[in-house]
């Protein structure tokens, strides 16, 4: 009896321990993590903000000159002049930029590259606006002379101004360089990420720890002691990360980045339910989906065409220089495996002396391909004097326009491999010939010719299928532009 007596004292003081170690909810935040936020990216965020007013201003400036000839703004929503705009005006500008600032697209991450969700949000605003309206004054109603243009000049004026800084502040902004970073990874897949990332970004690699000891007190005492702003997670126990890690991390305003498994990057297109009474993710086709891909192939089409018209001058530039440089053709073509294995011919300009494939097989022993598959060598002798200028630019890749045009390319897309780099694929490595190939793609951006192994190269590839929208592919042709301009990685 005496034994049962003592139980809930026990009990108690178990319960009295635990409080003493955590008091509050792991969710809530003790403090507001402004400062981490700015520390990441304030000059970015300034020029994003500051980009998006002068959208918008001009946008508005469109829209109250179409506005003139028809109706005039009704007084209850003559709200004054302010540096002379209106104050309907400075109202829209102040909603647009608490979404965005909510929608974090003044954030240093991918967010502010999320144009279609940028587009969403804007027409948000606008639409909302109408729904104020009628509740202020039923019978008011804004002239739809303004409103329309003022709507669909907001989402051009500030998605193109987007498009132009992003590419200027990938290149030129130092926001993120040095950033620290904290490794939580398998013991033999940190020195590999350490590599990789201080290699490929601006990111110092400040610490580390081993998957298992992620939902560890020592793991965020080291990542607290390190001052990593973000922390690179591999292969982490999913429940401990829900529980515990996410929300230590996030409550100190320190980024997580997760790097995905198959399985996690099908999550990404689910949505968290319950069914059953078991947690599960849902994944289902959308409305707008079956349009989707259609508006791809169209603003392939349409953009190969003005492309080859803009262009037209360069291309003519090219052939007399190439003309110029060597005996042969200007074009070169190329048998590419394409959609479903099918071969087709690839042009490019000739950036090489004339039967130069004849030669490759005595270079074999050159490829600085680690696997062998690809054909890669930094000091081609077969190049002729402009190709290593057209190659270093890619507008050796400009004639692929063409093929974009007849429906054998797209844009955006993986890479087709000459047949003699299949030959040598594995079984996994052809399912990037699921969808049609591209004339950029994920591994432009992310390597280029620093990419060794097919097996790289593929994951990249396989992430695209997964991931695939048309925010992705704008914002893949965003940076190309920016690499190809500063011609890096490509050989």
């Amino acid at each position: 009896m005496a034994s049962r007596s003592n139980t809930p004292n026990r009990c108690v003081n178990v319960i009295s321990d635990r409080k003493q170690v955590q008091m509050t909810d792991i969710r809530a935040c003790k403090q507001l993590q402004l400062g981490n936020q700015l520390k990441l990216g304030w000059l970015t965020t300034l020029v994003l903000i500051l980009g998006d007013i002068i959208g918008l201003a001009i946008a508005w400036q469109i829209a109250e000159k179409v506005n003139r000839a028809f109706s005039p703004l009704p007084p209850q929503l003559d709200w004054g002049k302010w540096f002379g705009f209106s104050g309907l005006f400075w109202a829209f500008a102040a909603g647009t930029v608490l979404a965005f600032a909510y929608h974090n697209f003044y954030s240093t991450d991918a967010q502010w590259r999320n144009y279609v969700k940028q587009a969403q949000v804007i027409s948000g605003i606008y639409l909302s606006s109408l729904v104020l309206v009628y509740f202020y004054d039923p019978k008011l109603s804004a002239p739809r002379s303004l409103f329309f243009p003022a709507w669909l000049a907001s989402i051009l004026c500030v998605l193109g101004l987007r498009l132009v800084l992003t590419l200027l502040l990938e290149q030129f902004c130092t926001a993120r360089t040095q950033t620290p970073v904290f490794i939580i990874a398998p013991a033999d897949r940190i020195p590999v990420l350490a590599e990789l990332i201080t290699a490929r970004t601006g990111y110092r690699v400040v610490g580390s720890v081993v998957s298992s000891l992620a939902n560890t007190a020592s793991a965020m005492h080291l990542i607290s002691l390190s001052g990593a702003r973000e922390v690179i997670a591999e292969n982490l126990p999913e429940t401990q990360l829900a529980s515990n890690l996410y929300w230590q991390l996030r409550n100190a305003g320190i980024g997580l980045r997760l790097v995905p498994s198959s399985l996690m990057m099908l999550h990404r297109r689910g949505s968290p339910e319950i069914f059953a009474g078991m947690p599960m993710i849902r994944l289902e086709a959308q409305f707008f989906s079956v349009w989707e891909y259609s508006f791809k192939r169209l603003l392939d089409f349409v953009g190969a065409a003005i492309g080859l018209i803009v262009l037209a001058p360069v291309f003519i530039a090219i052939a007399i220089a190439i003309k110029l440089s060597s005996k042969g053709s200007v074009f070169y073509c190329q048998e590419r495996v394409g959609l479903h294995g099918q071969v087709f011919r690839m042009w490019k300009f000739r950036s090489m002396y004339k039967d130069a494939e004849r030669f490759q097989p005595e270079l074999e022993r050159l490829n600085e391909s680690k696997d062998g598959v690809m054909f890669k060598i930094k000091q081609d002798p077969r190049i002729i004097p402009i190709g290593r200028f057209l190659r270093r630019t890619s507008m050796d890749e400009l004639p692929q326009l063409f093929n974009v045009l007849i429906g054998q390319m797209s844009l955006v897309g993986p890479r087709p491999f000459p047949i003699r780099d299949v030959g040598k694929f594995d079984s996994w490595h052809h399912t990037r010939h699921l969808v049609m190939p591209g004339i950029t793609g994920l591994w432009q951006i992310s390597g280029r010719s620093d990419l060794v192994t097919i097996d790289a190269v593929t994951r990249l590839d396989l992430f695209y299928i997964d991931h695939w929208s048309l925010n992705l592919d704008l914002g893949i042709l965003v940076e190309t532009v920016r690499i190809v301009l500063f011609g890096k990685g490509a050989y």
